[in-house]
């Protein structure tokens, strides 16, 4: 009978905050974030763009081989096709 009672409230808030709602509102607060200069907010930013950085280097590392073969593959079939 709960299970039921918690279906029903989500299906009402889905229809009360449809997806379109959600989306609008979570650009409108990334919008307001985007253009606060505070200093939390850089630092943010900054450890975004270095959690970026230090994922793409450990898959570089760990797939390098994988990555360099498929270069490869693409190149061969790209040079035998112009030839």
């Amino acid at each position: 009978m709960e299970n039921k009672t918690n279906a029903i409230q989500i299906t009402g808030e889905r229809r009360e905050n449809s997806m379109k709602k959600r989306i609008a509102s979570t650009l409108s607060s990334a919008r307001g974030l985007l253009k606060s200069k505070s200093g939390d907010q850089m630092t943010g930013w900054l450890i975004v763009v270095l959690v970026v950085v230090v994922v793409g280097a450990v898959f570089m590392t760990l797939y390098q081989g994988s990555i360099t073969d498929i270069w490869n593959s693409i190149v061969t079939k790209i040079t035998s096709l112009l030839s």
